[in-house]
């Protein structure tokens, strides 16, 4: 008697999740679940929504929940980067493991986006800029 034959079967499924908050001179786009290219419409649309609502000089990337991200998510960031930069706006991040911070300097992403380890010390950057 053979052994019953499997079915090659994989769903994964990634998720990312932003919370947009505006402040005063600023947004913070609160990330969640993982940054790859499944993140694409969540982090464009969290962009787009953070922008819409003020007009705001600096948005800050908060990555304090998320998990993952590779190589197809730090493009992403870049391309939200780029943006903003065309839109004269700075981007901050703020929340980063010690991995991802390594990571982003080892691509140099840190040269373009000015990090910090908490979300408060993002937000107080904002709050002194606009105060």
């Amino acid at each position: 008697m053979e052994p019953p034959k499997l079915k090659k079967e994989a769903r994964v499924k990634t998720t990312c999740e932003a919370d947009v908050r505006m402040l005063p001179g600023g947004a913070v786009i609160v990330l969640s679940g993982e940054i790859d290219g499944h993140a694409a419409d969540t982090l464009t649309a969290a962009y787009e929504h953070a922008v819409a609502s003020g007009d705001p000089a600096t948005v800050v990337l908060d990555f304090a929940d998320v998990r993952y991200i590779n190589s197809t998510g730090i493009a992403l960031i870049v391309s939200v980067l780029a943006r903003a930069r065309s839109q004269r706006r700075a981007v901050v991040a703020s929340g980063l493991s010690d991995h991802y911070r390594e990571i982003f300097d080892i691509t140099r992403l840190s040269d373009f986006i000015e990090l910090f380890p908490s979300l408060d010390g993002a937000v107080s950057r904002i709050t002194e800029a606009a105060g």
